[in-house]
């Protein structure tokens, strides 16, 4: 069984989370965001704490406020593979580039070490993440889904009550409102989805109430 772990950083207000496999601690971090050494620490030391076993870096995409703390994980816990979808790594590129106009002047690139793809398995101890490919936030992004736990890991694919902006660079509206709808709401109602930003929420109750999916 997995269980879920949510922490928010940097000036975005972004969910980093950590899955952990119950049985044996085997754990992912996705999506960190920590920037500053105060957010580095707080992660560092819940996983500590924990006596957790760090086995992958995930990114479900590359925008800034989602990759922040790539280097830090990287750094903290060497050798383990880090994870991104091929269409995404122009964006964690170009992230570089305008870091420091966004105020995170002490950004550090991080390059993965493979590539996540549609329909893959991820082992994680005893527990299984499947990768689902849902573009258009991001050219690359993909979800990933624990089916027995009941939970999705959605990075900014679907929010409560709204959506992924699609105004970035990749970003398009119907891609992502086509993503959502194949590869989110063909998931049972009471899905969990952890989102990128802001509080979880359940698969059936977007599928109900969401503004842009009704």
């Amino acid at each position: 069984m997995l269980r879920t772990v949510s922490f928010t950083f940097n000036a975005f207000s972004e969910n980093t989370y950590l899955l952990i496999d119950e049985a044996t601690r085997a754990t992912a971090i996705v999506d960190p965001g920590a920037y500053s050494t105060a957010e580095q620490r707080t992660l560092r030391e819940y996983i500590e704490r924990e006596k957790l076993d760090v086995k992958y870096l995930l990114n479900t995409h590359a925008h800034i406020d989602h990759v922040l703390g790539n280097a830090y994980v990287l750094r903290q816990y060497p050798g383990i593979p880090f994870l991104l979808h091929a269409l995404d790594l122009p964006t964690l590129r170009a992230v570089a580039t305008y870091a420091g106009p966004y105020g995170f002047a002490a950004y550090e690139p991080a390059e993965p070490t493979g590539e996540l793809t549609a329909g893959q398995v991820i082992q994680l101890g005893e527990s299984k993440l499947e990768v689902r490919f849902a573009p258009g936030h991001a050219p690359g992004h993909v979800v990933f889904y624990d089916a027995a736990g009941g939970q999705l890991i959605g990075g900014d694919v679907l929010f409560k009550s709204s959506i992924g902006r699609t105004d970035l660079p990749g970003g398009d509206h119907a891609t992502l409102i086509a993503s959502i709808m194949s590869q989110l709401l063909t998931l049972p109602d009471a899905t969990v989805v952890h989102p990128g930003h802001g509080p979880a929420t359940t698969i059936g109750t977007e599928r109900r109430s969401n503004p842009f999916l009704t």
